[in-house]
């Protein structure tokens, strides 16, 4: 039996990562996200909602414990001499095909399994071999990780395979904490009931993925934004070009899911921090190309005002909840330093 799932709609706050993982159910090639902050965030709950809005894609998890061919999956020698065949049983990588694959403390991850997650996530294809014989299988999967930065680092070549990387605010207010424990209480009390109150809201932010999804391939990717986003990377120091095209997709993303039909210079930086925010070195002076570093979360459609989400905390979810979140406490802001998460040493 499938134990129920919290509506991401229903989560109060964080909507730049729910932003985030909308974008990447828009164009899952943006590589997926890299959630970082304490535990008890509801970073996992987050990472769940993303499987829903690919339009109930699967949800995998990758166990720190597992071994490797409980990830790849394993052939069967016997059945290969018997039958002139090789019989494979298949592991996570061929569960997680075409959904999600979520990696919880991604940082403790050991170094044999990051190799070989690197591999496939490159190639989308997952290809396991015992004694000359073979098989392969397509393995393309949104990759989700979430990981305490106090428990460790990431290395560097697994950290810049996330097509972004946020952090949550480790010290909500006291009015949306009091919300948030509101709602779990709800949801713990009586779950069904909880869900069919807020599938309304969570399913016209499914519907606006699917059709953001479906505008996609009309939005050009333009040579004005690419020389946008371009200097833009340049200025902020990134290595190789992987943030350039994380940054475009995403910008493209983000017109589809305002409805525009174009790239725009909102869109651009709406998506900056996600893209550059993990490979950033410098920091450029033009506000114009990559934005002030502040603790600002991009709105969730051009006209939402960040001040209308204030007093809204007590309203029914189903009472007059149009906006795609169904948010109904303040605007957060993503924190924490703006730093490499990887390879640099702590003092």
């Amino acid at each position: 039996m499938t134990a129920p799932v919290f509506p991401l709609a229903a989560v109060v706050g964080a909507d730049a990562l729910k932003l985030a993982l909308c974008l990447n159910a828009i164009d899952p090639r943006i590589g997926g996200v890299l959630i970082e902050g304490p535990r008890g965030m509801a970073k996992s709950t987050l990472a769940r909602g993303l499987a829903d809005l690919l339009g109930g894609g699967s949800f995998v998890t990758l166990p720190l414990g597992a071994s490797e061919e409980r990830i790849v999956g394993t052939l069967d020698l016997d059945a290969a001499l018997g039958e002139g065949r090789a019989r494979f049983a298949p592991g996570v990588l061929a569960a997680a095909d075409g959904g999600v694959l979520y990696v919880d403390e991604v940082n403790l991850l050991p170094d044999h399994l990051v190799d070989l997650l690197l591999d496939v996530a490159a190639s989308g294809i997952n290809r396991v071999e015992r004694d000359g014989i073979s098989h392969e299988h397509a393995a393309r999967f949104l990759l989700v990780g979430t990981m305490n930065p106090e428990e460790g680092e990431l290395r560097p070549q697994l950290l810049d395979r996330f097509g972004f990387a946020l952090a949550l605010d480790s010290r909500p207010a006291p009015h949306e904490r009091a919300e948030i424990l509101r709602r779990r209480l709800a949801f713990d009390n009586d779950p069904s009931t909880f869900i069919a109150q807020w599938e309304p809201i969570q399913a016209n932010l499914r519907q606006q993925c699917a059709a953001a999804r479906a505008r996609l391939a009309n939005i050009p990717l333009d040579d004005a934004a690419l020389e946008t986003i371009t200097a833009g990377c340049h200025l902020a120091g990134v290595d190789g070009l992987r943030a350039d095209l994380v940054w475009l997709r995403a910008a493209r993303a983000h017109a589809a899911w305002r409805g525009a039909t174009a790239i725009e210079s909102t869109d651009i930086t709406a998506v900056a921090e996600f893209a550059l925010r993990h490979r950033r070195r410098e920091l450029a002076d033009d506000p114009e190309i990559i934005p002030p570093l502040k603790n600002d979360s991009p709105s969730l459609t051009p006209e939402q005002d960040p001040g209308d989400q204030q007093g809204r905390r007590d309203a029914e979810p189903a009472g007059g909840e149009d906006d795609a979140w169904g948010a109904l406490a303040p605007e957060p802001t993503v924190t924490g330093p703006r730093r490499r998460l990887g390879g640099a040493k702590k003092p």
